[in-house]
């Protein structure tokens, strides 16, 4: 298929006779239905999606008719794929009308699409499909028009309201709620949590199905977003601002601009430096709260099943904890407000997000260290151990360590590798390690053989 066989967007006109278009889907509502007018007791199916195929042009698409046409066709393709749009209606564009529900676009068309006369198929076409999918990459909107979470923060009830464009790092990305409206149709809503240089945390909420499936393909502390079109405000539950995406939104992933360059970057030094972890401490609970225990494979398979924190205990050797490293290697220095890491030499904080950046800068050197442990169903590799946890398990201070000899630090890891130990940890999901998951020690101390003993038979007598 020649890609010449394509009208471009900007030169739709009602007047072409069964015009093609090939696009990217930039942008996708979800199916609604409307009772006919003509036919009582029949309703009418509908959903938009937007395309793109030029830098600069993009043009909304309606698709109208039955229950199976309308959510076959709606199933058939996704955010970010090509399609091909054969012989739709081209008609001019009413901001009174529907067309205030869509996202602004430069045409001055609109399309539509039914069953009857038009066709809407995944393009082939390798040569078309190269050609358009970096246009995913632009923002439909001029890159530098944007507001930072700071500016939308200091604005406050101003906003509220308005819509506008943000440029954002994904934080987090919530469970997905459903819920029953009063006219019991289904509803759902999921949260994302944004970040960038100004704010560490900031809610945009979703509603629709179609935005809460692209959001939860995205990989959080790893991805920018350029919203345009979100809606602001301010929630009195949270008594903060908040950003919704609405029918006129379109979510541009991972932007192709110099401003979202910028804050990738910033981003991933956030999140290397833990910073973003030191803000969830306060969802640890108290060791003595958690009682689950678990083998390693439980920990791994429990891990793989749910993408929320938890908690637990597993009776484990601690079986690799190489003390004998450089001490730069298992002694970091952390500014006291934030966590985030510095050198010792620094007199500030680098991080633009640390809550004490205009009062007097302190920071404290701490253990900062890896582990293994196993037990007789595998390995748990990589596990954080960090002060003032290290200082109790290893019986020093950091001040201490630095002065033992190589032979004392080997006599201190021997130790600790022969003895079995009642370890609790805190599991995290995590994107960047192997395992999908990161393991935190909360405590660790010599186990009681009685109460191995007990635990270990539980345990066996679980297994099928």
């Amino acid at each position: 298929m020649a890609a010449q066989t394509f009208i471009a967007i900007s030169e739709l006109h009602p007047n072409l006779s069964h015009p093609k278009v090939a696009g990217i889907v930039i942008g996708k509502s979800d199916v609604k239905s409307f009772p006919d007018r003509k036919n009582i007791g029949v309703d009418r199916f509908t959903f938009g999606f937007t395309i793109k195929d030029s830098p600069d042009f993009f043009v909304n698409v309606t698709a109208w008719g039955n229950d199976l046409y309308v959510n076959g066709l709606s199933n058939s393709f996704s955010t970010g794929d090509c399609v091909i749009v054969e012989n739709p209606l081209v008609s001019s564009k009413d901001p009174e009308k529907g067309d205030k529900f869509c996202p602004t676009t430069p045409s001055f068309y609109r399309l539509m699409v039914t069953e009857v006369h038009s066709q809407v198929s995944l393009c082939a076409d390798t040569g078309t499909i190269e050609r358009l999918l970096p246009l995913i990459h632009l923002p439909v909107k001029d890159p530098g028009d944007f507001y930072s979470l700071g500016d939308i923060v200091a604005n406050g009830q101003r906003l509220e309201g308005t819509v506008i464009n943000i440029l954002a790092a994904v934080r987090s990305i919530g469970e997905m709620k459903q819920f029953i409206t009063s006219d019991q149709r289904k509803g759902q809503r999921l949260e994302v949590k944004l970040f960038d240089d100004s704010v560490s945390s900031f809610p945009l909420v979703c509603w629709d199905r179609e935005a809460i499936q692209l959001v939860q393909t995205l990989i959080p502390k790893e991805t920018v977003l350029f919203i345009a079109d979100a809606k602001i405000g301010f929630d009195s539950f949270r008594s903060g601002m908040t950003a919704t995406v609405n029918a006129k939104t379109i979510i541009t992933l991972n932007p192709d601009t110099r401003e979202a360059s910028l804050l990738f970057s910033y981003a991933k030094e956030v999140a290397e430096s833990g910073a973003l972890d030191q803000d969830e401490k306060p969802e640890d609970v108290p060791v003595e709260s958690i009682t689950d225990v678990y083998t390693v494979s439980q920990l791994k398979q429990k891990a793989q099943e749910i993408s929320e924190m938890f908690f637990g205990i597993t009776y484990s050797f601690i079986s690799k904890l190489d003390l004998n490293s450089s001490v730069s290697k298992l002694i970091k220095t952390r500014c006291t407000k934030c966590k985030f890491m510095v050198t010792e030499e620094e007199v500030s904080c680098s991080n633009l997000m640390c809550p004490g950046r205009d009062q007097m800068f302190s920071s404290a050197a701490g253990f900062d260290m890896l582990m293994d442990f196993t037990d007789h169903t595998g390995t748990l590799q990589a596990c954080s151990l960090r002060s003032p946890l290290a200082e109790k398990a290893l019986g020093c201070t950091t001040e201490e360590f630095t002065n033992l000899t190589e032979d004392e630090r080997t006599a201190m890891k021997w130790k600790l590798l022969l003895e079995r130990c009642k370890i609790y940890v805190k599991i995290l999901p995590s994107i960047k390690m192997k395992s999908g998951m990161r393991a935190v020690v909360l405590d660790c101390s010599v186990a009681d053989p009685g109460e191995v003993k007990q635990h270990l038979s539980a345990l066996l007598q679980q297994q099928p």
